[in-house]
């Protein structure tokens, strides 16, 4: 199954896995030298690579036990969010893959219905595994296939998605639907999780099971002369309120669903057993399992193991990055995000369970009691921070822009209905690339262009993202978003002159062209531009800055040219461009207007140089797509 080291005999016992079947001829301890060798492998695989490293190394003995227990795929097995699958993967015939894990035709970082029929659901946004899960088991009801099972497993972070619990209400309706729900609880989603169901959870983790303590009481009581048996009687009768009191798990199981642990998520035995009862049982089952993310590779065991969570390229002996890279746009924002809240009382700042990915971990050294995590729970952020903004704060919502996608009806309902003062900070926008097709914050734009009462900036560059967000805090009665790309910042483009709808980069008389340039891709479509002014083009380039709502007087002013081309990373369906041409037209212009962006389809994995490169939205394909519809019109 291996090549090269891979083979070697510290990988012995990993090669003879080709699929899930080859894991119930292997003995507990033969299990427990399988987990170590594919700890190892991980590690050496994903610091070559990047990738989820802690969430995998957490789920390993939960894996092969949930794969010895079912027969996937005719059982299928659902992974929420699905950046905990690479075990999944590896047990599953794909280890040979994984030095083409996250590139270009490699191997998915989560799920991919293409690579295996074991894998169901290509979901990477938390919270929706259950409701996959629930809409498979009646169907299997309705097929009369009362012998299958589905399996979906779930961080203890997902369970703070709303979603989430509307699945557990749909689940727990009194079915015997086979439906096993594994909650792997290693206290984190990217940031540890937050609130009271992480509270509900730390006590199940700590209080002894409720029949245990009846079975102390009773003995107990029953030798207490006269008041013993009734008191007895009297506590067991009190029901759900002494039950939640001993054993939490008890709302679970309130809820109509059985409640099994909570059970050592590193040991498979221990597993096997509480996944066999919940197969068994023949209804919806809660299996809790306790792990440690990151378990055995002790970089990623530290206390600030959430920069683990995902990982570029590292030192495999001490998880230190082995690329030194330059300020990214998120450490602009947090930075200044900061130099606000010293300035200004009334703002706040929230974040859907990803502190330090969105910047937000610096806001909150300095301001804890104004920094609210909410979980993975982005539809209650957005109008958690319309009330605050009700109240006189000015709320930050820091959130990568693919999850916005979750809250648009709060965006559009609660916040813009209401004028609230709201700012969405919109972390990897545009084209990602490497986690795949839901990762890229490409709808973003053409979606909140339909938002009334709503201004969208697309800084260009470092300078303009402090800019952009301190004009932003300046408005108290509509909201505002500020989206930017992941990663690090480019070269820092100088207006030649501001002008009252943007910025001009390059200035030409009479141009022959005119392209509008949005956002991080201003550098590129100079660049463009360059190119096309050394062929004897005359060429202008604007940064409308604040692409959203259209600024008339930008209409006004690519009147005088002979062509308009608009350039953004973000659909060209609907985006920018669109409403740039649409303007025109609604003003009776006939300039030519050639819109270029993101087409719409699901992209496929790679990075977001070669993505952008493959759209034409590098400098050398818009110089070529821009000259090559100027020879077409002078021909």
């Amino acid at each position: 199954m291996q090549t090269g080291d891979e083979k070697s005999s510290e990988f012995e016992m990993l090669n003879r896995i080709s699929g899930p079947a080859d894991l119930r001829d292997l003995s507990f301890s033969e299990l427990e030298t399988l987990s170590a060798q594919i700890r190892k492998f991980l590690v050496t695989k994903v610091s070559k690579t990047g990738g989820h490293l802690g969430p995998n190394l957490g789920v390993v003995e939960l894996t092969l036990a949930i794969h010895r227990v079912f027969d996937s795929p005719r059982d299928p097995i659902l992974w929420d969010t699905g950046h905990q699958t690479y075990v999944h993967k590896i047990v599953t015939g794909r280890a040979e893959s994984f030095d083409t894990l996250r590139q270009v035709d490699g191997l998915s970082g989560y799920p991919s219905r293409s690579e295996s029929i074991h894998d169901v659901i290509e979901n990477s946004h938390a919270s929706t595994a259950l409701s996959y899960a629930d809409g498979i088991a009646k169907a299997f009801e309705i097929h009369g296939e009362k012998d299958r099972h589905v399996v979906a497993v779930v961080g203890d972070g997902a369970l703070t998605g709303g979603m989430t619990w509307e699945a557990i209400n749909n689940i727990a309706d009194g079915s015997q639907r086979s439906v096993v729900i594994v909650v792997n609880d290693n206290e984190r989603s990217y940031s540890p999780t937050i609130g009271g169901l992480a509270h509900h959870l730390a006590t199940l983790r700590t209080t002894q099971g409720y029949e245990k303590f009846l079975e102390w009481g009773k003995s107990v009581l029953e030798r207490t002369p006269v008041v013993g048996a009734p008191m007895f009687e009297a506590l067991h009768g009190m029901n759900i309120g002494f039950k939640d009191f001993v054993a939490p798990q008890g709302m679970f199981e309130d809820l109509g669903i059985k409640y099994v642990g909570p059970v050592d998520g590193h040991n498979i035995e221990e597993l096997e057993f509480a996944l066999q009862r919940a197969r068994d049982f023949g209804a919806p089952v809660i299996v809790h399992a306790i792990t440690e993310k990151g378990r055995g590779y002790k970089p990623a065991e530290l206390d600030d193991a959430e920069k683990f969570h995902a990982v570029g390229v590292v030192d495999p002996d001490n998880g230190k990055p082995l690329k030194v890279s330059g300020p990214t746009w998120t450490n602009v924002f947090s930075e200044e995000l900061v130099n606000i809240g010293s300035r200004r009382q009334d703002v706040v700042a929230i974040t859907a369970a990803m502190l330090g990915p969105t910047g937000l971990d610096k806001f909150k050294a300095n301001f804890p009691n104004r920094t609210f995590d909410v979980g993975i729970a982005e539809q209650h952020a957005v109008t958690s921070a319309v009330g605050m903004s009700h109240a006189g704060l000015h709320p930050v919502v820091a959130i990568y822009s693919t999850f916005l996608n979750r809250a648009i009806d709060q965006v559009i309902m609660d916040c813009a209905m209401h004028e609230a003062g709201v700012t969405f900070v919109l972390d990897r926008a545009g084209v990602t690339g490497d986690d795949g097709p839901s990762h890229n914050g490409m709808w973003d734009m053409a979606l909140l262009r339909v938002v009334p009462n709503l201004e969208l900036a697309a800084p260009r560059d470092g300078e303009q993202l402090k800019l952009a967000l301190n004009r932003a805090m300046d408005k108290s009665d509509h909201p505002t978003v500020v989206r930017f790309p992941k990663g690090v910042l480019g070269k820092e483009v100088t207006a030649v002159r501001q002008l009252p709808f943007g910025d001009l980069l390059l200035d030409a008389q009479d141009p022959d062209v005119t392209i509008v340039s949005i956002g991080a891709l201003a550098g590129a479509a100079l660049e463009a531009a360059q190119i096309l002014t050394s062929q004897g083009y005359l060429v202008s380039v604007i940064d409308p800055v604040w692409a959203y709502p259209v600024n008339q007087q930008l209409v006004t002013h690519l009147a005088t040219s002979s062509l308009v081309i608009t350039v953004e990373d973000g659909l060209v369906s609907g985006g920018v461009g669109d409403a740039i041409a649409a303007q025109m037209r609604n003003q009776g212009l006939d300039n030519p207007v050639l819109n270029l962006g993101i087409p719409k389809e699901f992209l496929r994995q790679a990075n977001r140089g070669v993505l952008l490169a493959e759209f034409g939205l590098d400098a050398q394909g818009i110089a070529k797509t821009v000259r090559a519809r100027l020879q077409a019109t002078v021909g």
